[in-house]
């Protein structure tokens, strides 16, 4: 659905825990998730960890959908500016 999308002139982020399926079928912009029980968050941390963890998360999907890409690409919470 996320190919459709960006063919629409909609861009994207597709955030997952298993990148090698997005990545293999060609989804342009991927997100790597905390893990794969608790792909936006993490129940172990303290409330204020697991928030700013989620905004965190969010800010990235935020600037991801403004990075023109011309074949799919990874994003890491590393990449956050």
């Amino acid at each position: 659905m996320a190919r459709e999308l960006e063919r629409a002139g909609i861009p994207t982020a597709y955030f997952t825990a298993i990148p090698t399926i997005p990545l293999g079928l060609g989804t342009p912009r991927i997100v790597r998730g905390a893990a794969i029980t608790h792909l936006l968050g993490d129940p172990g941390r303290s409330p204020e960890q697991e928030r700013a963890l989620r905004r965190r998360l969010v800010e990235l999907g935020l600037q991801v959908v403004q990075t023109a890409v011309s074949e799919p690409r990874l994003f890491g919470l590393e990449e956050l500016r």
